[in-house]
C-alpha cells in the first residue's frame, strides 16, 4: 500500500481503506480496546478477589491486575498514539489496514495468553505477551530512522524499556530471576517519564492555541526551555532510583525534589485559565497526578502513614488514568473530523476518572474508609471507561466526518 503525501508539508494521507473504518488509522483499534480493557481488567479482578471467578492466569491475582493495566491498557494507548503521532512526524506512510490488524490480534494474544498461564503454561503464556511491544517498537524505529526525526528517537528509547520491563515482570514471575517487582516498577516509571515528556510538549501548545482563540492578547504558557529539560531529567533520575531501590533515602529525596519540580512547571501552563473547557482543563488535571505521586512516593519513606501504594495509585490511576481519557478523547475528536468540544458525557468521564483516582490513593492513606473507598473507585473508574467506550466507540468505529 502506497502513501500520498501532502505537497510541502510531508504529512502523509492516509488511502481509503476498503475494510472496516475501525482499522483504517492506528488510534481506532487500540484506544477502543484500551477503554474496554480498562473496564474489562478491573472489573474481572473485583470478581477474582470476590472469589466469584477464578482466573486460570499464571501471575498472582493483584500482579495481574497491575501487569494488565500497564502491559495491557497503557500499552495500547501508546500504540495508538504513536501509530497516530508517528506519521506526522516523518510524512512517513501510515500503517493502516492489514498490517494494523496484525498488531492488533498480537496485543488480543497477549492479553488471552496473560489470563490463560495455568492452561498454556507461564512460559508460553510469557512469550506470546512479550511479543507486542518489541514488534510495535520495529515499526516505529523503522518509521523514525527512514524519515530521519531523530529529535522523537527517545520515545522509541522508552518504547524499548517498556518491552523490557513486560519482560522482566515475566522472568519474575516464572521465578528465573530474583526481582520481584522490578518489571511492573520499571514499566510505571517509564509511563510516567512519557506523561512527563509528551504531556510537556502538547499540553502547553493545546492550552496556548486555546487561550489565543479566547483572547489573541492572553498570555501564553511557559515555552520548553532549559527549565523543563531540567524537570525531565531529575524527574528520570527520581524514578530510576525509585525502581532500582524503591525504599532508599536516596530515591525519597530525589522524588520529592522531582515532584516539587513538577509542581512548579505544571503552574506554568496557565491550567487555571482554562477552566471552561474540558478538552484542555483535563489535559492540566491528569498531569497534576504526576507531581502528587512524587511527592507521595517520597513521602513514604519518612511518614509510615504514607503508604508506597497510595504514591503509585496516584501514579497509575490518576496520572496514566487521566492522562489517557484526555489524550483518547481529543485525539479520536480531531482525527475523526469532529468538534474540538467536549459534551456532557465527554465531561462527565473527566469527573469519573478524576473521582477514582481520589478515591484511590485516599483508600491507601485512610485505613479506616479504605473498604467504601476502594469500592467507590472501582465503580467509578469502570464508569468511566464505561462510558467513554458507549460515547466514542461509535466514533472509532464510524468513518471519518465528513
Amino acid at each position: 500500500m502506497s502513501v500520498t503525501q501532502i505537497k510541502g508539508t510531508g504529512i502523509p494521507r492516509y488511502l481509503p481503506w476498503q475494510g472496516p473504518a475501525l482499522f483504517s488509522q492506528g488510534f481506532r483499534p487500540f484506544f477502543l480496546l484500551a477503554g474496554l480493557s480498562a473496564f474489562g481488567v478491573l472489573a474481572l479482578w473485583l470478581a477474582v478477589l470476590l472469589g466469584r471467578v477464578d482466573l486460570p492466569t499464571a501471575f498472582s491475582p493483584v500482579a495481574w491486575h497491575g501487569h494488565e493495566m500497564i502491559f495491557g491498557v497503557i500499552a495500547a494507548v501508546v500504540a495508538g498514539f504513536l501509530l497516530t503521532a508517528v506519521p506526522n512526524w516523518t510524512g512517513r506512510m501510515p500503517l493502516q489496514g492489514w498490517g494494523l490488524i496484525g498488531l492488533v490480534l498480537l496485543w488480543l494474544a497477549g492479553r488471552a495468553a496473560s489470563a490463560t498461564g495455568v492452561w498454556i503454561g507461564p512460559a508460553w503464556a510469557a512469550g506470546v505477551d512479550m511479543l507486542f511491544l518489541p514488534v510495535l517498537l520495529a515499526v516505529v524505529v523503522r518509521e523514525v530512522a527512514a524519515g530521519r526525526n531523530w529529535r522523537n528517537l527517545p520515545v522509541a528509547g522508552a518504547l524499548g524499556l517498556l518491552a523490557a520491563a513486560n519482560g522482566l515482570s515475566h522472568l519474575e514471575n516464572l521465578g528465573l530471576i530474583g526481582t520481584q517487582g522490578l518489571g511492573f516498577h520499571l514499566g510505571v516509571a517509564v509511563i510516567s517519564c512519557l506523561i512527563a515528556l509528551i504531556g510537556g510538549r502538547i499540553i502547553p501548545s493545546f492550552t496556548g492555541n486555546w487561550l489565543m482563540k479566547q483572547d489573541p492578547a492572553a498570555r501564553r504558557p511557559a515555552a520548553f526551555g532549559a527549565f523543563d529539560r531540567a524537570v525531565l531529567a531529575l524527574t528520570v533520575a527520581a524514578l530510576g532510583a525509585w525502581t532500582a531501590a524503591p525504599t532508599s533515602l536516596a530515591a525519597a529525596v530525589l522524588l520529592l525534589a522531582a515532584g516539587g519540580a513538577q509542581a512548579a512547571r505544571l503552574a506554568r501552563w496557565r491550567g487555571a485559565a482554562t477552566l471552561a473547557e474540558p478538552l484542555v482543563w483535563s489535559l492540566h488535571a491528569g498531569y497534576l497526578w504526576l507531581p502528587v505521586g512524587l511527592l507521595l512516593l517520597g513521602a513514604a519513606y519518612f511518614d509510615p502513614g504514607v503508604p508506597q501504594s497510595a504514591g503509585l495509585h496516584a501514579l497509575t490511576a490518576g496520572a496514566m488514568g487521566g492522562m489517557v481519557l484526555a489524550v483518547m478523547t481529543r485525539a479520536s475528536l480531531g482525527h475523526t473530523g469532529r468538534p474540538l468540544a467536549a459534551g456532557p458525557a465527554t465531561t462527565a468521564v473527566y469527573v469519573l476518572v478524576l473521582t477514582a483516582a481520589a478515591a484511590r490513593v485516599g483508600a491507601a492513606l485512610a485505613p479506616m474508609l479504605h473498604g467504601t473507598l476502594l469500592t467507590a473507585a472501582a465503580v467509578a473508574w469502570c464508569a468511566a471507561f464505561g462510558l467513554f467506550c458507549l460515547a466514542y466507540g461509535p466514533i472509532l468505529l464510524r468513518p471519518r466526518a465528513a
